[in-house]
């Protein structure tokens, strides 16, 4: 296959050897230049993406997707669940009672998040029950007239030093009245099981108890809210929306795009702020190649006279170093991009960075390349590279033969 003249002669300038061995320094450094810019604007993208995605899935792991209340309250919570199980996109749906309490054993105390369960119904709306590392959710529903059981979080459980069998104190505001006024009653709780959700916010703050227990302990006669999961997680607002306009405004919803809202805009700026920051490595070295061209131009001023005279066009002239230009970048980047995704799927298959649970929720730092994302980099590191060529190929284009070859 015959190569174009233009892209010959650009290879040739770009291998040049004895006296203008300077000129394929310089590229080989501007090579260099846009790899490192490249893979180091993959990274950071995967980085963010990675850690975005995690405490995504996480949360929703560890919440419901939508919260439902009514006004009046939900006295037949069965009933309810039935109805809103029947909504399209609805896959899971489960009565809910919260309250705040303190917890206390041998070694200490904890304030606590105490969330009450049907255990029956609860799996179908988080996955507490498939990440029990001891015991089980069922347990709450079986103790009969034993001590009520409650199933803690693992690092709430290794924070107080009790395991599956052990014996804790429940404190709540809601206690029992005194000629001084309601004094606040502890109740002994026994341990049937703990979880890991792999949030630590939940893992470190979060009991489950059966659901007639909360009612008791908090002393409310209803259930708060009715939990749903729905089959697309982005649907969620729709969803929400339809319960109301089905069932009747008196019901109100709340889904997790709207209660994680302020988290998510905040990595979403944070990786946009990244990106652009280390994307000036790419510009930085995209300026590289136009100091190459540059002096690749003054270097060859005397063969492209020669090319000139010999009846090359200025357009076959613009084109060569244009094409040289654009190999310098289509090399770095592709080495670059190849070295970014390399290097993100090492660090996030042996999670070798790790971080501070308690500060960033994950216990190391997840990488994920996405197919968009990477894209984008690779296309606008190849258009910024190509736009580094223009100037010095259209100088080149303009250089006069006769003034080139004066003194030669």
């Amino acid at each position: 296959m015959e190569i174009p003249f233009e892209l010959h002669v650009a290879v040739r300038y770009l291998l040049a050897k004895r006296k203008q061995a300077f000129i394929s320094v310089i590229s080989l450094i501007s090579i260099i230049g846009v790899a490192v810019g490249v893979g180091a604007v993959v990274i950071a993208l995967a980085v963010m993406t990675g850690l975005q995605q995690e405490l995504r899935d996480r949360i929703l792991g560890s919440n419901p997707h939508v919260y439902v209340s009514r006004v009046g309250g939900l006295d037949d919570y069965h009933a309810e669940v039935a109805r809103l199980r029947n909504l399209p996109g609805v896959i899971g749906a489960a009565p809910d009672v919260l309250g705040q309490a303190l917890i206390s054993a041998g070694r200490g105390a904890s304030p606590v998040q105490i969330k009450g369960v049907d255990p029956a119904l609860e799996p179908s709306v988080t996955d507490v029950q498939r990440t029990m590392r001891a015991g089980s959710l069922e347990s709450l529903a079986t103790r009969g007239d034993a001590i009520p059981g409650i199933v803690l979080g693992k690092d709430l459980a290794a924070s107080l030093g009790v395991a599956v069998g052990d014996s804790v104190q429940v404190l709540t505001l809601e206690g029992v009245l005194t000629p001084m006024g309601s004094r606040p009653l502890s109740r002994k709780r026994q341990v049937v099981g703990i979880f890991q959700l792999g949030l630590y916010e939940f893992d470190s703050s979060y009991a489950f108890v059966l659901l007639q227990d909360a009612m008791r302990l908090f002393d409310k006669p209803q259930v708060d809210f009715i939990q749903l999961r729905v089959a697309d997680v982005y649907k969620a607002p729709q969803i929400a929306a339809n319960v109301r306009e089905k069932l009747g405004e008196q019901y109100s919803t709340e889904d997790w795009t709207v209660m994680n809202k302020p988290l998510f805009s905040a990595l979403t700026l944070e990786k946009i702020a990244v990106s652009l920051a280390v994307g000036l490595i790419v510009i930085v070295a995209a300026l590289n190649i136009v100091a190459t061209l540059i002096l690749l131009v003054m270097e060859k001023h005397r063969d492209v006279a020669i090319l000139k005279t010999m009846g090359a066009s200025a357009r076959s002239v613009t084109t060569i170093f244009m094409v040289q230009g654009l190999i310098i970048g289509l090399v770095g980047t592709s080495v670059g991009a190849a070295l970014g995704y390399g290097l993100s799927f090492i660090f996030n298959h042996f999670r070798l960075i790790k971080v501070p649970i308690d500060v960033y929720q994950v216990s190391y730092l997840p990488f994920t390349v996405l197919a968009s994302d990477f894209g984008i980099v690779v296309g606008a590191a190849v258009v910024i590279c190509f736009l580094a060529t223009i100037h010095p190929s259209r100088q080149a284009a303009r250089l006069d033969p006769a003034q080139a070859l004066r003194y030669e």
